[in-house]
């Protein structure tokens, strides 16, 4: 089994940033693909950003330029920096990671969510 922790999300003014962290924990061999999800009020959860176990990282088009994604593999932790939020960012943010379970399997695993608010 693998457990994920999430901490960093709170409520911040328009302009403010805040740091997301993840740390899996558990019996896995090792972790491929991170990344960050968030779903906003009414709206389905959508992809913010991923990262690779070769550090090829990717972005929602609405984040490009603001947020970062990066990783600690000796810490299995994925993070999230997002500067120069906007009240559209104000969601629940969920990370997601892939870790492999053999050397044939692998399976997906989500964090318990974390509240981020953009106050305008």
């Amino acid at each position: 089994q693998v457990q994920l922790v999430e901490s960093g999300g709170g409520l911040v003014q328009a302009g403010g940033s805040l740091r997301l962290s993840c740390a899996a924990s558990g019996n896995f061999l090792g972790i491929n693909d991170m990344g960050w999800y968030r779903q906003a009020p009414g709206k389905q959860r959508e992809l913010v950003a991923g990262i690779t176990n070769r550090d090829t990282t990717n972005y929602a088009d609405s984040v490009k330029g603001r947020f970062t994604i990066s990783r600690d593999n000796a810490k299995n932790s994925v993070y999230l920096q997002m500067n120069s939020l906007k009240p559209e960012d104000t969601g629940v943010y969920y990370c997601n990671i892939v870790v492999r379970t053999s050397i044939l399997s692998t399976r997906v695993y989500w964090g318990q969510g974390t509240q981020v608010t953009v106050s305008s």
